[in-house]
């Protein structure tokens, strides 16, 4: 593996020349470090973990701790955290936004910014109804009836991010599906900052989508929170929605207490580029999701010239890029440049990643979306950028990271009905079927069930 390095870019890119060497090193180690296994800890999160706990612990000892106490404690708990990890000095009264807060930044929020809400609300209902499972009964036989049905989650949580920046597209993306699917409840959390329970404009959101239940809270707090009820937050059926590695963390530990949609990891795209790719539209796409920060970026191309005019374009727009500090350290921790063989070689490692985001920027791109398997979302062609994904096409944004899209998929608002059979026999019915079940039940030594049939035939 070499490094392109020229003295003048801010960034340290691995260039991979796949053409000769083994990708397998390379994306493994981009795997280990987007992996959300809570085994690596900033300095200033290892600094605040060793202020608040008194000893240096692990993310996991850490979200361990954490929801052990809100488990115990309750409100007491969630509030102490919020103040300390948050530095939130709130009462048990004041963790729930007011309903009057709600409605004053609807109010005050800017109607070009509503009719945008407006209409991609429109957009992602238009997809989720479309996609929306629906009731199958069949009467496979005579006297047979079989049905399965679909019902809504009584009541979700989401969890919305407000560490770095403010996210009423995380709202809309999970809370719409919820809401097609026929969910009664939703509970938005979002941290004490300004960015989270305090952005107007995500609370615009919400009020425009007739949420009226937004709490002052994040992290693994806010979680266990929501998994395990407390005073004044009452227990969920489901989690959804992004957050750090401690809101991830979290959400794994609380899988079974609840249902989850996924333990999320950095942010990640691969965009697979041929000549007929212009090196500033990928240069634009590789540095949308590096700004997320962590975010990864990945450019495989088998048309060589593309990396360096590539490197080129990102020294550019870098330049002129709010978060550009941002995106340099994800551009130096989880970005590569490979060159393949040919296209099947580039769809080959794309199915072996597995990556969150795919962008096909190629002459055919449908072609070659036909050969991979795994991917969270594909997006095809030159004017198809993942920030369409992101904010307004209408499927959701929260989408399997990590590698995890080999079985994973994004979520949608199939993810919030729970399926169950109806099974209906007559006694004629019974009476063709009952030997085979007599039968088997005796093979399995299950006596009982064998004559729960025989006595009714």
């Amino acid at each position: 593996m070499s490094t392109i390095q020229p003295d003048s870019y801010p960034f340290d890119i691995p260039f991979v020349d796949a053409r000769s060497e083994s990708t397998v090193e390379v994306l493994d180690a981009l795997r280990a470090k987007l992996s959300p296994q809570g085994n690596v800890v900033s300095p200033r999160g290892r600094a605040l973990t060793e202020k608040v706990f008194g000893e240096a612990l692990t993310p996991v000892q850490v979200v361990d701790r954490i929801c052990g106490d809100v488990q115990r404690e309750g409100d007491a708990a969630v509030l102490r955290y919020g103040a300390a990890l948050d530095g939130a000095d709130l009462t048990a009264d004041e963790l729930r936004v007011p309903s009057s807060a709600l409605e004053q930044a609807h109010q005050k929020a800017d109607p070009e910014f509503l009719g945008t809400i407006r209409r991609i609300r429109t957009n992602i209902e238009t997809f989720q109804k479309a996609i929306l499972h629906q009731n199958v009964s069949i009467q496979p036989s005579p006297g047979v009836q079989l049905q399965q049905r679909y019902l809504p989650l009584r009541r979700v949580g989401v969890c919305v991010p407000g560490g770095a920046a403010a996210y009423p597209s995380t709202v809309l993306m999970t809370a719409i599906p919820a809401q097609v699917a026929g969910v009664d409840q939703i509970a938005v959390v979002a941290p004490p900052t300004k960015f989270g329970a305090y952005n107007q404009d995500m609370l615009a959101t919400c009020h425009e989508l007739g949420i009226n239940e937004v709490y002052r809270m994040g992290g693994s707090q806010a979680v266990a929170a929501m998994a395990y009820g407390s005073e004044s937050v009452p227990a969920v059926d489901k989690i959804v929605g992004p957050g750090n590695l401690f809101v991830a963390l979290a959400k794994k530990r609380v899988y079974g207490t609840v249902d989850i949609d996924s333990i999320a990891g950095p942010s990640e795209v691969i965009v697979i580029a041929d000549e007929t790719a212009r090196a500033d539209y990928i240069a634009a796409d590789l540095l949308a999701q590096a700004e997320h920060s962590p975010g990864s970026s990945i450019l495989i191309t088998w048309h060589q010239p593309l990396v360096e005019a590539v490197q080129k374009e990102l020294k550019r727009q870098l330049a002129v890029l709010a978060r550009a500090d941002l995106a340099i350290d994800s551009l130096n921790a989880f970005a590569a440049m490979i060159v393949v063989r040919d296209a099947a070689h580039a769809c080959q490692l794309t199915d072996q990643f597995a990556p969150e985001h795919l962008h096909i920027q190629t002459e055919s791109p449908r072609d070659l979306s036909d050969q991979i398997r795994n991917a969270g979302a594909i997006f095809l062609g030159h004017f198809t950028p993942v920030a369409l994904g992101d904010y307004a096409a209408g499927p959701s944004h929260v989408l399997p990271t990590g590698g995890t899209a080999c079985w994973a998929a994004g979520l949608s608002a199939n993810d919030f009905v729970r399926s169950g059979s109806l099974i209906e026999f007559s006694q004629d019915a019974l009476s063709q079927i009952a030997p085979d079940v007599e039968r088997l039940a005796e093979k399995e030594g299950l006596t009982a069930h064998a004559s729960s049939v025989a006595m009714r035939k």
